[in-house]
């Protein structure tokens, strides 16, 4: 029996274990946080720690990144690790928190509503007698450390660690709560009944249902949800999700914003790794999503990260000269996905990026922290899928740019983006530049909503049966759309 000693800030862990172990593997089990955005594949960096003792020689990945990686190393023997102490996200969306009236809650008690995010977690507790707003609480979502997409997760599920992504995000609720019922001074045990939302793909994986059909054309989910379960030991409605790729994140976010219950053209976007769109056009709903991959959080960016004290989450151009802001006002650590916006529209103008977005030599930012051209390739990626999506949804349904009175801006990226910068890279519509309705996690605000009154879960099935989902992949029109929108736009 071999024995692992982890180092994390002023913590200590000691974990014993039959050699040789993956070093992932034994920080798994020893309940101990470390970030793997690439899901274990040794390309982005993002685990790196310091080792010492019985441990095996760098592999390729590590030689070529010049670090021990969590992801790659095996533990042969008695051995040290030292991990960064982890950083707290600081600009999670966490909804609203607005007082409701309600109607017919799911108790008389207290409750809470939750959306589980691919990158966040976030909750609201409500006294379900009055309509009052309690107390939010939110967290990084413990999935990262397997993987940072719905991609990476359905894999690590299907290789067998369904139970273990399922006990995570548990736990994770479980935590919130017992946070969230401190804050308002109100017993846990007091609270009965949950609105549990999220995209398809979470929960999946909170229920513990095989995701294989959501891996694998034609990319048909065998369950939307739309019905009650237990979760904690307490009642849990799960709202219907629309799509194999469209969830009750984006259901609950059109219950919020109410755009199908209105007179007008309206475009709902969720931007994110995986974006989702909702269009309400002469009283048709129109549906669609698009893989812009993770650039938008931070991930596959040399020096991207979360939004953590530290992360530049602004850049503008003063004087001539590109200047950065991060979150705190200290020394920076990183860019997170606002920042990256803002400064790809920076350099287009000021002329350190062209139309093709071409890098002629590593940009240098501050703090020793430089953008290559890799990352500008991945943010190209990013707006053209987004963009073209756009596009490809308006045209099958028949609706030209100009007629669409509101774009809904929802989701915590969406929260903190520049407009200007937005369209500057060509990420939205410049025909909507001034259309568009910021409504934060409005996702989660439409679980409160359920939450306190069950009538609406009739109108959110009525609205999932008239759903027209328009497939993007294979889509020719979409195909050549994002093609012409890897380009920057010419000012």
């Amino acid at each position: 029996m071999s024995t692992l000693i982890i180092h994390q800030g002023t913590q200590i862990k000691k974990i014993e274990f039959d050699a040789p172990h993956p070093l992932s593997a034994l920080l798994s089990k020893s309940d101990t946080s470390i970030t793997q955005p690439c899901g274990g594949r040794g390309v982005c960096g993002k685990c790196a720690v310091t080792l010492a003792g019985d441990v095996s020689a760098p592999n390729a990945a590590e030689n070529r990144l010049c670090v021990r990686l969590a992801c790659q190393a095996i533990i042969n023997g008695d051995a040290e690790v030292t991990l960064p102490v982890p950083l707290i996200l600081s600009q999670i969306e966490g909804g609203s928190a607005s007082d409701l009236v309600p109607h017919s809650p799911m108790s008389s008690h207290f409750g809470a509503a939750v959306d589980i995010g691919t990158t966040t977690i976030a909750l609201l507790l409500y006294n379900l007698q009055s309509g009052r707003c309690l107390a939010t609480a939110s967290m990084l979502n413990p999935q990262t450390q397997i993987a940072c997409d719905v991609i990476g997760r359905i894999e690590a599920a299907r290789k067998g660690r369904s139970e273990a992504l399922q006990l995570q995000v548990e736990n994770a609720i479980r935590t919130l709560l017992i946070t969230a019922c401190a804050h308002a001074e109100a017993p846990p045990a007091a609270v009965d009944s949950l609105v549990v939302t999220g995209n398809t793909t979470m929960l999946y994986l909170l229920n513990g249902i095989d995701p294989t059909p959501l891996s694998r054309a034609p990319f048909h989910a065998d369950c939307l949800f739309g019905s009650e379960t237990c979760l904690l030991s307490r009642q849990t409605y799960l709202p219907q999700c629309l799509h194999a790729f469209v969830g009750a994140d984006t259901t609950c976010a059109l219950l919020a914003c109410g755009m199908t219950q209105k007179n007008e053209t309206a475009l709902l976007c969720d931007v994110g790794t995986n974006g989702e769109l909702a269009l309400w056009h002469h009283g048709k709903l129109y549906i669609a999503s698009t893989s812009a991959g993770p650039a938008f959080e931070g991930a596959g960016i040399s020096c991207g990260c979360s939004s953590i004290p530290g992360a530049i989450d602004c850049a503008e151009v003063i004087d001539g000269h590109i200047r950065c802001r991060t979150i705190g006002g200290g020394k920076a650590v990183g860019i997170c996905g606002s920042g990256l916006i803002d400064l790809i529209a920076a350099m287009l103008d000021t002329n350190f990026l062209d139309d093709t977005g071409y890098l002629e030599e590593d940009f240098s930012l501050q703090d020793g922290l430089t953008l290559v051209q890799g990352d500008v390739r991945a943010v190209q990626l990013a707006k053209a899928a987004t963009h073209a999506g756009i596009m490809s949804l308006l045209s099958a349904a028949n609706c030209p740019v100009h007629e669409v009175t509101t774009l809904y801006l929802a989701g915590g990226f969406g929260s903190h983006l520049n407009i200007r910068s937005a369209v500057r890279i060509g990420l939205l519509p410049s025909e909507l530049s001034d259309r568009v309705s910021i409504i934060g996690n409005a996702a989660l605000d439409g679980a409160a909503l359920l939450l306190t009154n069950t009538a609406l879960r009739s109108h959110i099935a009525e609205m999932a049966d008239r759903a027209i989902h328009i497939g993007l992949d294979g889509n020719p029109e979409f195909a050549e759309c994002y093609i012409e929108s890897m380009l920057f736009p010419e000012e």
